[in-house]
């Protein structure tokens, strides 16, 4: 039983990667090919190991990422290639390279991916004679060279459909809002400060979440920019973009709005909290429609809706006619019902017209 679970987990694994190892097995054929043949270097290991290193066998190819690791080992070869031909090879040379790679590609980009393949690369060519490069003196980087500029190329011709990991992680970011204010809306209907505190721990920790999805949609759409073969996807990756602005600063809302109520439950006066907490229930409600429209790729009409109504109710007259407490915690909804509204794709105008004047 074992074995034949093991077995279909194996030719499920093989049937979504067969075709991407193909991708990276024949580009990296041609690099060496090119590298050998046309600029004349007898063995030139690092062109197909580049372009290895930077493909994968995955279908899912950030260019960010195809971009991060090609430099990297290109850096670390070409940075390895001057060690050894200005002070030689050995135990004190490799310190020098790795620290130096790590140095220059923390200057050049902030991906850790880049900073590994520029010391591991560094540390290699160090290690290793310089043979097969027809006497260049940069011949292995001139070969890494080739090999990351072929996988860059691939990347750009055959994407993934960029949208599907933005979309993911806009799903998961306006998530952590849904659950962050159902937590808040536990802690108002309870009277517990308990709650309230776990509600904005939980929304202090989610911070990573929301500066993938921005850098996952920039990135996607700064791909479409460039890229023919998905172009088409320029507006929806433009959209979701501003989208993860917004929900961000909903995000940042929403802990305000926590951290503001945790006095007014812990105090020893008794507020009305009740019409808050059903306000707050239902931002949480459209902030979970909104996650599924979002992650799933469709207009989020429902969230919006939901969104409208819950904005209508925001009347810090009416929710507390007599608490200002209770007011001042309204008043901090409101900013985060247009935001939401805003990473809705509603209009800004619009979305602050549907909260009632005061």
């Amino acid at each position: 039983m074992l074995l034949r679970a093991r077995a279909r987990q194996g030719v499920a694994r093989v049937r979504s990667a067969w075709f991407p190892i193909l991708q990276a097995a024949v580009a990296g054929g041609l690099a060496f090919a090119f590298s050998r043949h046309v600029l004349g270097h007898p063995y030139p290991f690092f062109a197909p190991v580049s372009t290895w290193i930077a493909l994968g066998f995955s279908m899912d190819r950030s260019v960010r990422r195809v971009a991060e690791l090609a430099v990297g080992v290109a850096l670390g070869v070409g940075l390895g290639d001057a060690v050894v031909h200005v002070i030689g090879s050995g135990v004190w040379q490799v310190a020098v390279v790795l620290f130096v790679a790590a140095l220059v590609a923390r200057f050049l980009d902030r991906g850790a991916m880049l900073t590994t393949q520029a010391g591991v690369q560094a540390i290699v060519i160090v290690g290793l004679p310089a043979v097969g490069t027809a006497g260049s003196p940069f011949g292995r980087w001139t070969d890494a060279l080739v090999g990351g500029a072929l996988a860059l190329g691939v990347a750009l011709l055959t994407p993934s459909d960029p949208r599907r990991h933005p979309r993911a992680l806009g799903g998961r970011a306006l998530d952590e809002v849904a659950t962050v204010l159902l937590g808040l809306k536990d802690g108002l209907a309870q009277r517990s400060a308990t709650l309230v505190e776990d509600a904005l721990v939980r929304g202090r920790a989610s911070q990573p979440v929301f500066d993938d999805w921005t850098d996952a949609a920039t990135n996607a759409r700064d791909l479409a920019r460039i890229s023919p073969a998905v172009r088409r996807h320029r507006d929806e990756l433009a959209a979701l973009v501003v989208a993860s602005v917004h929900a961000e600063r909903a995000m940042r809302n929403t802990r305000v709005l926590v951290r503001r109520a945790l006095p007014v439950v812990d105090a020893p006066a008794t507020h009305d909290l009740d019409g808050l907490a059903a306000t707050v229930l239902d931002l949480a409600i459209a902030a979970q429609d909104l996650s599924a429209a979002t992650s799933g790729g469709v207009r989020p009409d429902r969230a919006c809706s939901e969104l409208l109504a819950a904005a209508a109710s925001l009347d810090p007259f009416v929710l507390a006619p007599d608490d200002w407490h209770v007011q001042s915690l309204v008043l901090l909804a409101r900013s985060l019902v247009v935001d939401l509204l805003e990473a809705a794709d509603v209009d800004p105008a619009a979305a602050r017209a549907a909260l009632p004047e005061i």
